[in-house]
């Protein structure tokens, strides 16, 4: 008895009964009447339907067909040939004849072509002299090193219309070790440097695999009955694409379709491949609706309409008040009003839920005030006074050492230094990065230490020792080396008097991390001077006091990067003192390109 009570209070049993309710009385009362009368008139709807249907698909595969021909063409009108393509013998008259490649400029082109399209999975290229493969694709792919690519056949459709972009069907990523389908778009790379030509000549040729989800989501908004087959066919009558998956890379033979007798078939053409796409269509499921509905519409329409505007209000009374309940108090919540609670005045799903809600809204209540908020706003002003200290303490310091040297010199290095403090503002003041190439903060630290020199008459000298030239592209915080030489300048070298040297070793060390080591030759520190200064940054509080610069940098990068990453000083008296930076590799950042060496 008790459980006939709780499945009665269940929203199931509510909602089942009121579909039971809706559900009968149309379907008996519109199996006693017949719609023989509308028969044709059903036929002809439905199969204008599909002729619609396989219109809006050929529109749709013609426009796909063209959109990626033009992302195709990409390489005639979105790369420079001369940045990919380098002539071996200078002074060629044929000057695309014996190319080799720039990996890096070929790399990129291929991730144009890749990221223009979400359907596409793999871009190669080809090149012609050597079969070479460059390649780029989602996920990292290895390439197989058991298959060749291209493909067996591939070269003869390209060979016979080089400058036609040539579809492949679907097929298995074998090359890939994947059994994955993709269709195969490509296109020669044709040699344009020396205008029209009688005879063409192929750099190498482009190839990209599109995923079958760009034919299947036209497939789903078709709706087609479960048996009915759909058929992309090529000029060659070779089925490109198909929901029968096992038929894709077949040839299609009307005629013996036609000849089954189960199915009606339908054709539309796709001008771009000269092809068509043809619809095998049940003549059983085609037929169906017609055989159930033998009765007539028009009292089942009047009734069962009366019927559902009747049970819809009875459903809407008893349904909507306690959702709408619910969502009004959903409301104060994310508003920020936690002090709400939903009364329970029902014993079905709908009451546990709302039971739920309140207990949600409670723990949600303790948690942000006692985690949340004061957490969030302790780091918030954490991050504020770092980013606000390091900013004015640098641009302070730099403008005493302009106005010192207009001071003594009076002469036109003013304006060489004014210059460059031009620079490093515009590198300063952009608050929107954070992550900066090291190639770019060693440019500004160039700028920088132009006005040590001229400040110091060139006794003081910046050496910079780079152990791999892949380190400039790598990601480093920005303002984490001017701070570091400036302490080496001012507390190092300037005490000990005469001449000094700042030393700076980049190199990769294991676990992908990036080791920046700075060297001065100057006064140095004892043990007990070292000791406090290790204390200092090893303290948690923000920077403030002495030793800022340093202090900020091993805060900023212990809060961008983990408590592993920061600053480990080392110094001896008389000797010199050396700041030994940790920094991870697979940070992210825009790189940016400069043709200026390291020196």
């Amino acid at each position: 008895m008790q459980k006939w009570l709780n499945f009665r209070h269940s929203i199931f049993f509510k909602f089942s009964m009121a579909f039971l309710v809706m559900g009968l009385i149309p379907l008996l009362v519109l199996s006693m009447l017949s719609l023989n009368q509308f028969t044709g008139q059903i036929e002809r709807h439905t199969t204008n339907n599909i002729k619609q249907i396989l219109l809006f698909m050929s529109k749709n595969i013609n426009d796909i067909f063209t959109g990626y021909d033009e992302i195709s063409k990409m390489m005639y009108y979105n790369s420079d040939p001369s940045m990919i393509f380098m002539d071996s013998e200078p002074g060629s008259q044929q000057p695309m004849q014996g190319i080799g490649i720039n990996q890096s400029a070929m790399d990129d082109f291929l991730k144009n072509v890749l990221f223009s399209d979400p359907h596409i999975q793999n871009v190669l290229f080809v090149r012609s002299s050597d079969n070479s493969v460059s390649q780029q694709n989602r996920g990292n792919k290895p390439m197989s090193p058991l298959e060749t690519f291209p493909l067996i056949g591939w070269d003869y459709p390209l060979r016979t219309n080089p400058k036609k972009m040539t579809v492949f069907p679907y097929h298995l990523e074998n090359y890939y070790t994947s059994q994955d389908r993709v269709m195969t778009f490509a296109r020669n790379w044709i040699d344009t440097s020396q205008g029209a030509r009688s005879q063409v000549q192929s750099l190498g040729t482009l190839y990209f695999d599109i995923d079958v989800d760009v034919f299947d989501t036209l497939l789903e908004k078709a709706k087609l009955g479960s048996h009915d087959e759909i058929y992309v066919i090529n000029e060659n009558d070779s089925i490109l694409y198909s929901n029968r998956r096992d038929r894709m890379g077949e040839r299609f033979d009307e005629i013996l379709v036609k000849g089954r007798g189960d199915m009606i078939v339908y054709s539309e053409p796709i001008p771009f491949i000269n092809g068509k796409v043809v619809g095998l269509i049940s003549r059983d499921e085609l037929y169906a609706p017609i055989s159930r509905t033998q009765t007539s519409v028009l009292v089942a329409v009047v009734f069962s309409t009366a019927v559902l505007i009747i049970m819809g209000i009875w459903f809407s009374r008893m349904f909507t008040n306690p959702i709408v309940q619910m969502m009004r108090h959903m409301v104060k919540v994310e508003s920020g009003n936690l002090n709400t609670v939903i009364h329970v005045r029902h014993k079905d799903e709908m009451g546990r839920l709302a039971h739920g809600f309140n207990r949600m809204v409670e723990r949600l209540k303790i948690f942000i005030n006692d985690a949340y908020v004061n957490e969030i706003k302790r780091k918030q002003a954490e991050l504020n006074a770092l980013k606000g200290q390091i900013r004015p303490h640098y641009l302070y310091n730099t403008l005493e050492v302009i106005r010192m040297s207009a001071f003594a010199n009076g002469d036109r290095q003013v304006a060489d230094m004014i210059h460059a403090l031009s620079g490093q503002l515009q590198y300063v003041i952009d608050y929107g990065e954070e992550w900066v190439t090291l190639r770019r903060e060693l440019e500004h630290l160039r700028n920088y230490f132009h006005l040590i020199e001229v400040r110091f008459d060139n006794r003081i000298e910046l050496q910079l020792e780079l152990k791999d030239e892949k380190l400039l592209d790598a990601p480093i915080l920005k303002l984490t080396l001017q701070p570091l030489v400036e302490n080496a300048v001012h507390h190092g070298i300037r005490p000990k008097g005469g001449k000094g040297k700042v030393f700076i070793v980049f190199e990769e060390i294991q676990e992908q991390m990036l080791e920046i080591t700075v060297y001065d030759d100057g006064i140095g520190m004892d043990e007990t001077a070292l000791q406090e200064l290790n204390d200092h940054l090893a303290k948690s509080e923000g920077a403030a006091g002495k030793s800022i610069g340093v202090k900020n940098v091993h805060e900023r990068i212990k809060a961008a990067c983990g408590e592993m990453y920061g600053l480990d000083i080392e110094s001896k008296p008389y000797i010199g003192t050396s700041v030994r930076i940790l920094l991870p590799l697979n940070m992210e950042v825009e790189h940016e390109k400069n043709p200026d060496d390291i020196s």
